[in-house]
């Protein structure tokens, strides 16, 4: 353990001082901007207009729109329930319309608008021509606007999505029967591109094999020297031009360690792919636990030296080989194991509409608990997500999308499905995270005729060492496995011995008992009992059949797999909502908010203890977790996870035990550490019958259970639980997770509010309703019709999701519950700021605030006097709650006696 660093955080706290932030970033349009002046990625997602329904005529220039709800970008059409599977959420057509006046600096530019998804089929106008008709939900649309804007007047443009179910393009699966839901509308970013005449292209914006934007590989790679090819796909659509492609390549600290010039002469309305070459002396190489980015800086030059276009990329530097029995080595030498999970992209009310910076913090909680890889079911993920990966050392399985579904009788759908392969390798190809290519749909029968040309247009697409497809190893799948590089399977395949094997989802127990009954499908709110029973059962999971032992796939199956198995991601890492069952999926060890449950600290016990300096806000630091709350209802087992070496449980100041976190009959690094037959009931009751709620130190050695985590015989780290009392306060968490809100009218941050007591442990069992209200640069997300506010409490937790405005400043949150009382428990306010966009925001309107409930004793105008006096009133009325609430304790203790 890190102790200089532990202590400056403790001062920079105690000082009320914040570590420097680290500054993520996203890329646009699959590049990073360096002089907007010459190439600009402008924000286009503030201020649409949009109706949940379909409109005869909407594509029309002077349509009037004028009473169409404002909107920004992501945009998911409603806020839905917290339970919304089952398919609650709207299908059918939608209609969303931007007015804008061009910039007159941008004449004689190019004008590129990019959407980075649009949920289902869509139609895009400007100024009243169709442009664009587009059959996918998952894959940027790059639209060239050049010839069709009007400078100097107001442009539109018209978007129809249209989410209905549709058998012809993939998924393809009507949604009352996919185990995902659709959601809708244009749920990822917009950006405007500009650039000029002679210009990088993008991948999906030209059918180039293995061709188009900028194409990196590696080969020859020792920790000495690494050979790095550059391939750049330049278009210019002006005259005949001798132009020069320079390349420059920094790594993190930002010294150059290579650069090359190369002369081309590029004809009128022509393109001309460049490749290009260096080596690279001593590079940072890219891992898991190192994951180095270096930036590569692509820049255009006619031959006055006037630049022409100029970004940059990221890039990682590495190699991998999967090398069947013997597993997979990264770098050239041997890696282990590698343990993730599943993720499917919605979050709680908002379906697939997520910022940037929501995708950012779902990589980084999966980061912080070990995970360092993550299969991306069952579609492409936001670019976002994808550059949290490849920011915080995270390897992707790559996935199409899919699931279960296969259209026999138009050929269109697998021609569609094709063109879906094609485009997620030119999408993705140059990420330093993708591990595998699963360039066939889920879970299903696919014709050998489609595994054939899958695997070929891979190869095509990607035609260097390194590339991998992935499908399932089952029986009726057996003639197309061989096309294959990779099987997804729990073990070594008997009929394929050489081939390298990956487990991609493990540890739900799925056998269709009660329409979908499991252990490893637990609500949050069900209590300590069922979040204890999902946690062990995802750590190991045996039962007699038929008088044979049968193991279920957990973490000590795969940890206990040959090498063969390299790899495999639980199902799954967060709550989700579905579309064919009722219920949503409750085996995330996340909720849909992406608050933890207690397999959580199961996952982060195999978090190393240091090592994870070069991640960025993982912290590799002792932990120790108790899995027990102490109530009238718990078990007599304590349950505590660590990742130190040994955990000492003491329980009312008398030692119980030291155990040790490791087991020599499991290949799991640590394991459960549990306490049997230790918790008595009578005994928490007898012990804090007296005394209550002082919190001092002579109560606390006498009434708390507390487990310390002991590394090579010294106590490093430490975790107490009591009995939770009586109600006294909410208490408010920004979980941010050190990522400081955009002010760019997208942006949510997620504020947590706890129902505890007087030392703060939170009760857990309680469940009033919690009321939210939001002043300053911000804006509290729902209101009571989707039972978003109030919120009842679930588990001690209400969640109020904050959108930033388009100003950056101080956003207060105020939580309360909704009934008021002089024992009800007091309100709890916290504060965050918001900072600038960086990228410019391009918008004629806004939307508006949606009316808030004011509480009663708040008045609206009410002068500073009377503000002063209900404010002292309050302190009164609190400072009396305190008397009476110590009044009746003293009489219980009477009665008691």
């Amino acid at each position: 353990m890190d102790f200089r660093k532990h202590l400056l955080k403790i001062l920079l706290l105690l000082f009320g001082l914040q570590l420097s932030a680290y500054a993520q970033e996203f890329s646009t349009a699959g590049f990073y901007q360096t002089d907007p002046k010459v190439r600009e990625a402008i924000n286009f997602n503030v201020g649409w207009r949009f109706i949940k329904q379909d409109v005869e005529g909407a594509e029309a220039i002077d349509f009037d729109d004028s009473n169409w709800k404002v909107v920004n970008l992501p945009d998911g059409m409603e806020l839905l329930p917290l339970n919304a599977s089952g398919g609650v959420n709207y299908q059918g057509p939608s209609w969303y319309r931007k007015h804008f006046t061009p910039n007159e600096q941008l004449k004689g530019k190019k004008v590129m608008i990019h959407f980075e998804g649009i949920m289902g089929k869509s139609k895009i106008w400007i100024n009243g021509q169709l442009v664009r008709e587009n059959f996918g939900s998952y894959y940027p649309i790059h639209v060239d606007l050049s010839d069709y804007l009007k400078f100097g007047e107001e442009n539109v443009i018209a978007v129809r999505p249209d989410n209905s179910n549709d058998h012809s393009y993939p998924p393809g699966k009507p949604q009352e029967t996919l185990d995902f839901t659709y959601f809708g509308g244009i749920y990822r970013d917009v950006w405007l591109i500009t650039h000029n005449d002679v210009y990088v292209t993008h991948p999906l914006a030209v059918d180039k094999v293995a061709g188009g934007g900028v194409f990196v590989h590696f080969d020859d790679l020792t920790e000495e020297s690494v050979k790095v090819f550059v391939d750049v796909d330049i278009a210019n659509e002006g005259k005949a031009k001798d132009l020069q492609v320079h390349l420059s390549l920094k790594d993190k600290a930002g010294n150059e360690v290579a650069k090359l010039k190369e002369k081309v002469n590029i004809s009128s309305d022509d393109s001309e792919q460049v490749k290009m070459s260096f080596t690279v002396k001593n590079p940072k190489l890219w891992s898991p636990n190192h994951p180095h980015l270096h930036q590569l800086y692509v820049t255009i030059k006619d031959k006055k030296g006037n630049v022409l276009d100029t970004f940059r990329n990221r890039v990682g530097i590495r190699t991998i080989e999967l090398k069947g029995p013997e597993g997979l080595f990264l770098n050239g030498k041997k890696y282990p194991k590698l343990l993730g999970a599943n993720r499917h992209q919605d979050f709680a009310h908002i379906g697939h509409a997520l910022p940037n910076n929501l995708h950012y913090r779902d990589a980084l909680k999966l980061r912080q608990v070990g995970m360092n890889v993550i299969r991306s079911a069952h579609y492409i993920q936001d670019p976002a997500f994808m550059d949290a990966c490849d920011e915080l050392g995270m390897f992707l399985v790559a996935a199409i999308p899919g699931w279960q579904y296969w259209n026999k009788k138009e050929p269109i759908f697998q021609e569609r499905m094709l063109k879906d392969v094609r485009n997620m390798v030119r999408l993705e190809r140059n990420r330093p995270s993708i591990l595998l290519w699963e360039v066939v749909p889920n879970e299903t029968h696919f014709p050998e005729e489609y595994a054939i040309k899958a695997t070929q247009f891979t190869k095509e697409e990607y035609p260097y060492p390194g590339k991998y497809t992935v499908t399932d190893a089952r029986t009726h799948r057996s003639k197309a496995q061989k096309y294959f590089d990779v099987l997804y399977a729990n073990d070594q395949v008997e009929a394929h011995k050489q081939k390298s094997i990956f487990k991609r989802e493990w540890g739900d127990f799925v056998d269709n008992w009660v329409d979908h009954n499991s252990v490893s499908r637990v609500a949050k709110q069900w209590g300590e009992a069922p979040q204890v029973k999902q946690a062990m059962h995802y750590f190991k999971e045996e039962w007699m059949e038929d008088g044979e032992l049968q193991e279920w796939p957990s973490m000590t199956m795969i940890y206990g797999a040959s090498e063969s198995l390299f790899g495999a991601t639980l199902w799954h890492s967060f709550d989700h909502q579905r579309g064919y069952h009722p219920d949503p999926f409750w085996g995330g060890i996340m909720d849909a908010y992406r608050q933890p449950k207690f397999s959580y600290y199961l996952f982060k016990s195999l978090l190393p203890t240091s090592g994870l300096e070069d991640v960025p806000h993982v912290d590799a630091e002792p932990f120790v977790y108790i899995a027990h709350l102490m109530t009238p209802f718990s078990p007599k087992d304590v349950v505590v996870f660590t990742n130190c070496d040994e955990v000492k449980l003491t329980m009312y100041g008398e030692e119980i035990g030291i155990k040790k976190s490791t087991d020599p009959n499991s290949p799991v690094p640590r394991v459960p550490v549990v306490f049997t037959d230790v918790f008595k009931k009578i005994d928490a009751r007898n012990k804090n019958k007296k005394g209550y709620g002082k919190i001092d130190q002579k109560w606390v050695e006498g009434a708390v259970m507390k487990a310390e985590g002991i590394i090579d015989g010294e106590v490093v780290t430490e975790h107490s639980r009591w009995p939770a009392g009586r109600k006294r306060r909410l208490l408010l968490k920004v979980d941010d997770m050190g990522i400081t809100p955009q002010a760019d009218g997208s942006d949510i941050t997620t504020v947590v509010a706890y129902l505890v007591d007087a030392g703060g442990a939170i009760k857990r069992l309680s469940d009033e309703y919690v009321r939210f209200t939001v002043e300053g640069e911000g804006e509290l997300i729902g209101g009571v019709n989707n039972e978003i506010n109030p919120q009842k409490l679930l588990w001690g937790e209400a969640v109020a999701l904050v959108k930033s405005s388009t100003n950056p400043g101080k956003v207060k949150v105020r939580a309360e519950v909704l009934k008021d009382g002089i024992n009800a428990p007091s309100f709890a306010e916290i504060e965050f700021n918001t900072v600038g966009p960086k990228h410019q925001l391009h918008y004629t309107e806004l939307p508006q605030k949606e009316q808030e409930y004011i509480p009663t004793p708040l008045l609206v105008n009410e002068s500073e006097e009377m503000k002063k006096l209900r404010v002292e009133l309050q302190e009164v009325k609190k400072q009396l709650q305190e008397y009476k609430l110590n009044e009746v304790g003293k009489q219980q203790d009477t009665f008691i006696e």
